[in-house]
């Protein structure tokens, strides 16, 4: 993290110009943490002393921060080769990933043969809606299994789309049918029909929208088509055909295949 300190003199500059100097010094910042050389902020009297200092924060306090809602994510690449997306568009696929498995990776790839032009990545929420939110070593015994893989991980502290929308805008989150019911179903929004549609219409006004898969439901494999999407939200939803991807596989089955789960987070 870039800081900057200086004491401006009073009465030299209105307003608009402080904001001005100010706004100089983030967009510096910014170059300075992207490695891009950047000229000076000038325009400073002779006592206007500028302080210049970059401050490193290990794993741990980053995750730490994350937490606390000091930052919003936290990026870990595993990725093995160079991938340049055709546009800026990423392909997320949020969840647990307790653990990581085929499943998992298969759909991430076949949502990366439907939208060609994204960038592929996980998600984790270590902020849980109705659960504890992950320890520092649950963040790190998952991120684990990513770097195995070669796959890049973002841990975030959003765990509502509509949070993660405002930190990924133009986005496609990939979702099974399941996580797609819940998503338009109003008893999520206090059983209000029009909270609903406001949220996700927010949603596609930042350039988001959803891929979804099918999913087993109360023992029946359900699509995109099998729910009933509000007509204003329909462009928002596409579906992933059964033909490319059908995987009836949980975490919630393997855990139980090798003895269950302690872990509180799940």
């Amino acid at each position: 993290m870039w800081r900057y300190h200086v004491v401006l003199s009073k009465g030299i500059r209105d307003r608009k110009e402080e904001d001005t100097l100010s706004s100089q010094f983030l967009i510096k910042g910014i170059a300075n943490a992207c490695k891009v050389s950047m000229e000076s902020v000038r325009e400073f009297c002779d006592d206007e002393v500028i302080e210049e200092s970059e401050e490193s924060y290990d794993e741990d306090q980053q995750l730490e921060q994350l937490l606390s809602g000091q930052i919003c994510m936290k990026v870990y690449s595993f990725e093995k080769g160079i991938h340049v997306p055709k546009s800026g568009r990423r392909l997320i696929l949020s969840g647990s990933f307790n653990p990581l498995h085929k499943g998992h990776r298969k759909l991430l790839e076949v949502a990366s043969s439907i939208c060609k032009d994204g960038f592929p990545c996980f998600e984790i929420p270590a902020i849980n809606a109705d659960k504890p939110p992950l320890t520092l070593k649950q963040i790190k015994d998952r991120v684990e299994q990513f770097d195995a893989v070669g796959k890049t991980v973002i841990i975030t502290n959003q765990p509502y789309f509509y949070k993660k929308a405002e930190i990924f805008p133009d986005s496609t989150f990939i979702i099974g049918a399941d996580t797609a019911a819940r998503l338009i179903n109003p008893k999520y929004y206090d059983n209000n029909c029009e909270r609903m549609l406001e949220v996700l219409l927010g949603v596609k006004q930042l350039g988001c929208n959803f891929l979804v898969g099918g999913r087993i439901v109360d023992n029946t494999f359900k699509v995109l088509s099998d729910l009933d999407v509000p007509e204003q939200l329909r462009d928002m939803f596409m579906s992933i055909p059964e033909g490319l991807f059908r995987m009836d596989i949980s975490s919630t089955e393997i855990r139980e295949k090798v003895g269950g789960c302690t872990d509180p987070s799940v």
